[in-house]
């Protein structure tokens, strides 16, 4: 299971910052993950300041 960035995004990139794999770019109004790469660590949840980041269920 990867994470997924909601529209609760605010785009201040503290996740693209935080993610050990560079999985997190900025988007359209949004930064994006890439399931690709995601490891399912939970780092970008952890550090966002909306909790943007949810599990992809």
């Amino acid at each position: 299971m990867t994470y997924k960035i909601t529209d609760d995004c605010i785009s201040c990139g503290t996740c693209a910052d935080e993610c050990p794999v560079g999985a997190i770019t900025e988007g359209d109004g949004k930064y994006e993950i890439d399931p690709d790469k995601c490891i399912d660590c939970g780092t970008c949840a952890g550090v966002c300041p909306v909790e943007a980041p949810k599990p992809e269920e």
